[in-house]
């Protein structure tokens, strides 16, 4: 067997070295952008590599730019498989104007009938007027406070391009500059990175977000030319009947594709290939069934592409892996990060914003992401986050979320260095933890299938512009039937300072959606002790676990502290004795999410403390 497969080996390689491709027109890098067909470096490869326009050069092995009417863009990303290109004036802002007032020193115009690159539906103009002598009434234009006035001159910008250049000139303006940009939306908010173009100062973000253009490729020819053997470039000479797409081949050039020679190896390899896999699977299956390794994956295993098969009717749209890039504009702007992988802002092609949670590499059934997209799936209540669509290819996977503009909970109540402004009255406070209590009295009973979270905190706790709470990340969720009670779960789950007694040890209880219940409390209680820093400085409840100092203190912390008065002290007493009951050792002894709700939405006259042993 050892002789067979290395002389296979041997036979691959050196097919593969005959015919191996000439390194002037191979792909290449600049940082971590690939550079390919029509595409050429123009520092380094023959030019017919590609098409006339489209060279490119590498700035420092970082930066990677494009000419443009003789004028150089900076190029943000290049995807081969829509023919697009995201292209950025280098130049904007440089010069005598201020950040205020941004820069442009060309008018970019393409003649669609004769250039590879065409502006794309996505984009826009936008116009400048520098010093202008007459003011300018027009009711969409808007004045640009940051440039320097001279001799009373001033300078504005038609965030819609709407102005003609004679129009223009009619001002008396100095300068007239047109550039394209990302298009916007209805609601003025730029379709890509995010900049909002009406503000006053925010137009040179706007110019340097950049715009998209789409280039001129023959996919089909460079397809065909590719699985024969050769590559794709472009003829120049007057002879072969004037300019146009050309394959590269060993010994010549062909107008189509490569010669029968080059067929005859490419069969040698593949068969060859096969074969020596073939060998190499025998041989693994072989050893490992010789020394007991190989092992059988369980038939109830969980199969996400079977699952998706199975709920079809019920999973929200499932999207491609280049309609995540073009909806995050290649993962430009970052809202997050954690264990689970990188949150991205988005927008679909209706306008409407949302959080892409991009999860890392996984290997294995994908368990989690299967219970996010069935949990959520079965949910429709105002506290609990919108899944809009997901995207799975291989190990990558993606869910698509409504935006939630405020962020998590735990940017308002639970950072050491929180700024005022984003501090929270008690009444706000109260109206998010009733918000989020009903959200979990829908989960644990009010939809179809029971849901148990298991990792309810701050950080999954989303705020949208209304202010209202919505609970998201279900990837340790846990569905169970309408009547069951009990819950089995191999190993504990969830974020420690907030996880039940009894999904640590079954001494306690069994693990139940009174576990929710205990992480619910937890978060309350700790969004009461977050809010009011003078507990911070109180060295006897910080030397003491915080919810038995609570206990002891309750009255006298209810009375003393700031910002408490009159009303605001029964929904303060209310949050505290609810997260005490919530928090009990035993499950049983907790109330459930309906009893949480009608005691958070009752009088404090009802409420009675939990029995103090309890608690220690």
């Amino acid at each position: 067997m050892a002789p067979l497969l290395l002389h296979l080996l041997h036979v691959l390689l050196l097919l593969a070295a005959a015919d191996a491709f000439p390194a002037t027109c191979s792909n290449t890098t600049c940082g971590d952008q690939t550079i390919a067909y029509p595409f050429w470096l123009n520092s380094s490869v023959a030019s017919d590599c590609g098409y006339p326009g489209l060279g490119l050069a590498c700035k420092n092995n970082a930066s990677l730019l494009l000419p443009v009417q003789s004028h150089w863009y900076r190029v943000v990303a290049i995807d081969y498989t829509t023919h697009t290109i995201w292209v950025s004036d280098l130049d904007v802002g440089v010069g005598e104007y201020g950040p205020g007032c941004p820069r442009l020193h060309v008018n970019l115009s393409i003649d669609y009938t004769s250039s590879w690159l065409q502006l794309t539906p996505s984009d826009s103009n936008i116009t400048f007027l520098y010093n202008c002598k007459k003011n300018v009434s027009w009711s969409s234009a808007v004045e640009l406070s940051g440039c320097q006035d001279y001799d009373g001159k001033r300078s504005y910008v038609f965030p819609d391009g709407g102005i003609t250049g004679a129009e223009a000139y009619e001002y008396e303006c100095e300068e007239v500059v047109v550039a394209p940009v990302m298009a916007l939306h209805k609601d003025g908010m730029l379709g890509a990175p995010g900049v909002p173009p009406l503000a006053n100062g925010s137009f040179g973000g706007l110019v340097r977000a950049g715009f998209e253009l789409m280039y001129n490729a023959h996919s089909q020819q460079c397809g065909r030319c590719e699985r024969s053997g050769g590559w794709c470039g472009y003829r120049r000479s007057e002879t072969h009947g004037g300019l146009g797409f050309t394959c590269f081949c060993d010994g010549g050039l062909t107008s189509d594709r490569c010669g029968h020679h080059n067929r005859i190896r490419m069969y040698a390899i593949v068969s060859t290939s096969a074969l020596l896999l073939l060998c190499l699977l025998i041989l693994a299956f072989f050893l490992a069934h010789k020394h007991s390794l190989l092992s059988i994956k369980s038939k109830d295993a969980p199969s996400i592409e079977s699952f998706l098969q199975k709920n079809r009717n019920l999973h929200p749209k499932r999207y491609t892996y280049a309609e995540v890039k073009r909806m995050t504009k290649y993962f430009s702007v970052r809202l997050g990060q954690g264990g689970f992988g990188d949150v991205y802002r988005g927008n679909l092609s209706d306008g409407r914003q949302v959080a892409v949670k991009m999860l890392k590499d996984t290997k294995g059934d994908g368990e989690e992401f299967m219970n996010e997209v069935a949990s959520i799936s079965r949910t429709s209540h105002v506290n609990v986050v919108t899944l809009l669509g997901f995207f799975l290819q291989g190990s990558k996977r993606a869910l698509i979320y409504e935006y939630m503009p405020n962020g998590s909970l735990e940017r308002y109540d639970f950072n050491n260095n929180i700024k005022s402004e984003n501090t929270l009255t008690w009444e706000k406070l109260f109206d998010i933890a009733v918000g989020i209590a009903r959200g979990l009295e829908y989960l644990h009973r009010g939809c179809n299938t029971r849901i148990v979270h298991f990792d309810i905190k701050p950080h999954n706790i989303l705020i949208d512009q209304d202010f209202c709470p919505k609970i998201s990340d279900f990837g340790l969720a846990k569905l169970c039937l309408n009547k069951e009670s009990a819950i089995s779960i191999v190993g504990a789950r969830g974020t420690i300072g907030y996880i039940a007694p009894e999904v640590y040890s079954k001494q306690f209880g069994t693990v139940s959606s009174k576990s929710d219940v205990y992480s619910y409390g937890m978060m309350v209680l700790e969004m009461v002790g977050a809010r009011d820093k003078s507990i911070n400085a109180n060295s006897e409840s910080s030397s003491q676990y915080f919810p038995q100092w609570i206990y002891e203190h309750l009255d006298d912390y209810c009375s003393s502290a700031s910002e408490i008065n009159g009303e605001t002290t029964e929904l303060v007493r209310k949050m505290i004795v609810v997260g005490l009951w919530c928090i009990q050792v035993i499950p049983t002894d907790r109330p459930t999410m309906t009893r949480v709700v009608e005691m958070l939405e009752g009088s404090t006259g009802n409420l009675e403390l939990p029995p103090r042993v309890l608690l220690s």
